[in-house]
């Protein structure tokens, strides 16, 4: 005899679709379950080295800036220097970039400040005397030199002076001090993270993009491809830009007469980085020639600059930086000083990077509406 009954198949079938939609709602909520922990992880993570993050950040800036050229070395290099030696040649040439104009400015400083506190304790000895300058103003003399007399050229108002701004600069110096520490650290990080970026760089690169793919498909991929380029262009159209004008201004300071033409090369290549900021440096040099009587030369220096500035600014920069993206100049500029303003010096790498990838998402998501209403009128 048969165990079938009539209405057992009907029933079957009922069980085995219960228990698949019981089965795909266990696993839709272990998959919710399981990007809730991922989620959390990463949250956790991030908080963990949020101090840190500047310095992963700019390491993984200079590494992105420099890795087509490291690249190019390592291919010339045999294989036992490839691992630990190339890394850590390139990282130490890189962190000197940084150093040595630091340290030039430093020594200056303390050059000068040496100077400053011997005068300064010679005006608490015998006060300052009046300037002769001052008595050939045609006004406001009458007014200025009994001010001098009563507050700068007693030894005695010098000291008291001298007092209230020693306590104050105490706490300037603590809190300056602080802060240098503070940056050396993030900037020691910064070099760590970039010897290890070319050290696993191939490694890297490699999980980012099945990552990538995994997370956001073959657009993913086009977008981080459109940021490096970005992260490239920015580079050589504000900091190779930027010592250019250092190393071009600085020939035209030594060639005019400026005092310690290398010294204010250097500050206008730094300053350079900043749009339009070279003129502040430029200008400064052009004062001092002008105060040492040199007015021809103080002409000559600034009129030069602000060629070099204008040059630079709006024929170079635009072709390093959107030439590199396909992005127009003006959205390049916002890019800088909103991100400089936004994240400070790491703004003005990561800003444009911002503006390159929305550039990038537009003209894509704009390309496919246009096509998608061509196809509908078709």
């Amino acid at each position: 005899m048969s165990d079938n009954k009539p209405g057992g198949a009907p029933t079957t079938r009922l069980q085995s679709c219960t228990f698949n939609k019981q089965s795909h709602r266990s696993k839709r909520g272990q998959e919710i379950a399981r990007a809730c922990l991922t989620l959390f992880i990463i949250v956790a993570a991030l908080c963990t080295i949020q101090s840190f993050l500047p310095s992963l950040i700019w390491g993984s800036v200079f590494a992105i800036a420099t890795w087509p050229l490291y690249t190019r070395v390592r291919s010339l290099c045999p294989q036992s220097l490839r691992s630990v030696i190339l890394p850590l040649v390139f990282t130490i040439v890189i962190a000197l970039i940084f150093i040595i104009p630091f340290l030039l400015i430093t020594l200056k400083a303390v050059k000068e400040a040496q100077s400053a506190l011997a005068w300064f304790e010679a005006a608490r000895n015998s006060g300052i005397p009046f300037p002769q300058a001052l008595s050939h103003l045609p006004y406001g003399e009458k007014y200025l030199a009994p001010w001098w007399h009563n507050h700068l050229s007693d030894p005695q108002n010098v000291a008291d002076f001298a007092y209230s701004l020693n306590s104050k600069g105490m706490a300037v110096t603590k809190a300056l001090g602080a802060q240098v520490a503070h940056r050396g650290t993030l900037f020691c990080f910064s070099i760590l993270t970039l010897f290890f970026l070319y050290k696993d760089g191939n490694a890297v690169i490699h999980q980012c993009r099945i990552a990538s793919r995994r997370a956001f498909g073959r657009r993913g991929e086009i977008i981080a491809r459109q940021i490096v380029a970005s992260v490239h262009g920015t580079v050589q159209g504000l900091v190779l830009v930027g010592m250019a004008e250092g190393a071009f201004m600085g020939v035209i300071y030594y060639l005019c007469g400026a005092p310690h033409s290398a010294l204010f090369g250097v500050i206008t290549a730094v300053a350079a980085m900043l749009p339009f900021c070279a003129a502040v440096a430029i200008g400064l040099v052009s004062l001092i020639l002008l105060s040492k009587g040199a007015a021809l030369a103080g002409v000559v220096t600034f009129c030069m600059g602000l060629l070099v500035i204008f040059v630079a600014d709006h024929f170079v920069r635009p072709f390093l930086i959107g030439g590199t993206t396909k992005l127009h100049f003006l959205w390049v500029l916002l890019g800088i000083l909103g991100g400089a303003e936004t994240w400070g010096l790491l703004g003005l790498f990561a800003g444009p990077a911002v503006m390159a990838a929305l550039d990038l998402v537009w003209r894509r998501w704009s390309m496919s509406s246009s096509r998608s209403k061509r196809h509908n009128h078709f």
